[in-house]
C-alpha cells in the first residue's frame, strides 16, 4: 500500500499522482512480494480498475516488460472480489464473493486463511482495506512511504476503533526517499500485565 508521511493512501479524490515510482522500488517490491503470493483480495472498485487495466498493460507492446510480466502474473493468479452489488466477477481466475456486510467478510477471509497455499494479498482499495484492518484481519501492512505530506485524502486507517500496536520486522530505505516498511500486529509479551 503507497502512504504519504501524514498517513493517506490517496489524495482527496483518490489520486495517486504523488507516489514516487521509480525501477530501484518497484524491482525490490514486486520480486519480493510475488516470491510469497498466490491470491489477490479485491473489493468491488479496486476490481474494476484492475479488470480494465492490467488486461491492456500486458497486451501493450510499448508497456516496459517488468509491467507486462506484473499484469500476466496478475491476470494468472486466482482473485476473490468481494462485492455487495456485483453479481458476477467475468475477469479470468476471479471469483466473486457477495457480501451484505463485514460479518460476510470474516467469515471468508477467516476461511481462505485456513486453506493450505501462499499469502494472499490486498494491493489497494481504501475502503475495503479500512474494513479488513477494522476487523483485525491482516497478517502484514507492507506500506511503501512517500517522502510526501498530502494534507488531506483518504486515511488508511480510517475508523480504528481501538489502538493497532505493529511491530516494524523489515525495512528498506531507497535513493528516492521511499520507505518499504513490512509491519505484524504486535504480539502478546508475556511480561506486560493483560487488561480484563
Amino acid at each position: 500500500m503507497v502512504i504519504s508521511l501524514d498517513g493517506f493512501i490517496g489524495g482527496p479524490k483518490g489520486e495517486l499522482d504523488w507516489e514516487v515510482r521509480d525501477e530501484e522500488v518497484s524491482r525490490y517490491l514486486v520480486g519480493d512480494l510475488l516470491s510469497t503470493l498466490d491470491t489477490l483480495l479485491l473489493g468491488r472498485v479496486l476490481y474494476q480498475v484492475f479488470r480494465q487495466a492490467w488486461p491492456a498493460m500486458a497486451s501493450n507492446p510499448s508497456s516496459p516488460k517488468e509491467l507486462v510480466d506484473f499484469a500476466h502474473w496478475i491476470e494468472d493468479s486466482p482473485k476473490i472480489v468481494f462485492s455487495t452489488t456485483l453479481s458476477e466477477a467475468e475477469w479470468k481466475n476471479s471469483r466473486l464473493v457477495s457480501v451484505k456486510g463485514d460479518d460476510d467478510i470474516r467469515e471468508e477471509v477467516t476461511r481462505l486463511k485456513q486453506q493450505p497455499g501462499g499469502d494472499m494479498v490486498v494491493f489497494g482499495g481504501a475502503r475495503f482495506a479500512q474494513t479488513l484492518i477494522q476487523l483485525g484481519l491482516l497478517d502484514e501492512y507492507r506500506l511503501k512511504l512517500q517522502p510526501v505530506a498530502l494534507g488531506s485524502g483518504l486515511p488508511l486507517f480510517k475508523d480504528v476503533r481501538d489502538r493497532r500496536s505493529l511491530d516494524l520486522v523489515k525495512s528498506q530505505v531507497f535513493k528516492s526517499g521511499v520507505v518499504a516498511l513490512y509491519y505484524q500486529p504486535a504480539r502478546q509479551h508475556d511480561s506486560l500485565p493483560t487488561s480484563r
